[in-house]
């Protein structure tokens, strides 16, 4: 899919620099982890807006440098040398276009060439309430005259799987995704695919549409978790109505709630859903599994049991949108 450029050091010694901006997250982490399996640490810049949580990083000798996406004159010096950069989109939701069009901006100005932006699944035709700033952040990049390539990703499997405590206590799942499907990938499987584009060339102006091999469903989930616990761990499919009563007598603000009622409407009419070989074919493997993910964990906790209106407020917890 892409040429075997490598942009490591060349016979004269140079090397072109490549930031990760968000790189404290954990997206970033993976992505800094797997870069420097193929890339001196002096190559690499982690850009932060707080630089004692790369502290890693920094001792294995990675340039680790402040810039805040909301504090557009912290971005300047952060990006100074960076000739490739991977911008992986802020988590404010609703502050996210202006923050990267702040990072585009200064990118351009400090004559960063390539940027490579973490998008979600779709953008251009998904009704993922996440979506619309996605779609405007990639028309900025369009219009930017740097070159760029876009990786639409997909759902996280960790998603589901890092808070599943929440469920395990109150003894299932709910929400209004009926059947739809979801062709989620873990984040080690979209990191490998940020840096199979970071360090390669041939992506300029590609757009890939990121998911995982295989999808499920909710009530796939609920099954394989099952499985997992060692108990019945049921997914309840509810009206619309009923989801927004249980979870806005949890206490989450409105806002919260039309986002998660959104987000389910959107997965039940396949919006999460893709049979694209984009991402297996970055990476060059089969994308993780479900319950490939599940084994890896560590044994349940034993759990009690809890309302339904509990589960509400476990089900922002374990489902909100795609973190970094």
């Amino acid at each position: 899919m892409a040429s075997k450029t490598n942009f490591g050091p060349s016979k004269g010694g140079e090397s072109t620099r490549i930031g990760v901006a968000g790189a404290s997250g954990k997206l970033g982490n993976l992505v800094l982890e797997d870069l420097l399996k193929v890339l001196p640490p002096e190559q690499l810049v982690a850009i932060v807006r707080s630089p004692e949580k790369a502290a890693r990083f920094a001792s294995q000798g990675v340039q680790v440098r402040r810039g805040d996406y909301s504090d557009r004159e912290t971005l300047f010096p952060a990006l100074a040398g960076v000739k490739r950069l991977l911008l992986i989109s802020a988590t404010d939701l609703g502050r996210r276009v202006e923050q990267h069009r702040a990072v585009i901006g200064a990118a351009k100005a400090t004559g960063v060439v390539h940027i490579v932006y973490t998008s979600v699944l779709r953008a251009d035709t998904s009704t993922l309430p996440i979506a619309a700033e996605h779609q405007e952040t990639e028309d900025l990049l369009r219009a930017s005259g740097l070159t760029f390539t876009i990786l639409r990703n997909g759902w996280y499997i960790e998603n589901y799987t890092e808070r599943l405590e929440m469920s395990l206590a109150h003894g299932g799942f709910i929400g209004a995704a009926q059947n739809g499907k979801i062709a989620a990938a873990t984040r080690q499987d979209y990191a490998e695919a940020a840096v199979a584009v970071l360090t390669h060339g041939g992506h300029e102006g590609k757009t890939y549409e990121l998911a995982g091999d295989y999808s499920f469903t909710m009530n796939d989930l609920a099954e394989a978790v099952s499985g997992w616990a060692g108990k019945p761990l049921p997914y309840s499919d509810l009206l619309q109505s009923e989801y927004r009563k249980i979870l806005s007598s949890t206490g989450l603000p409105e806002a919260i709630v039309d986002l998660l009622i959104a987000t389910d409407v959107a997965i039940a009419r396949g919006d999460l859903d893709s049979n694209s070989r984009d991402l297996h074919n970055l990476i060059g493997r089969n994308t993780q599994t479900l319950r490939e993910v599940l084994t890896g964990l560590p044994e349940p906790l034993a759990q009690g049991s809890g309302s339904q209106e509990q589960s509400g407020a476990a089900l922002w917890t374990c489902r909100r949108a795609r973190s970094r």
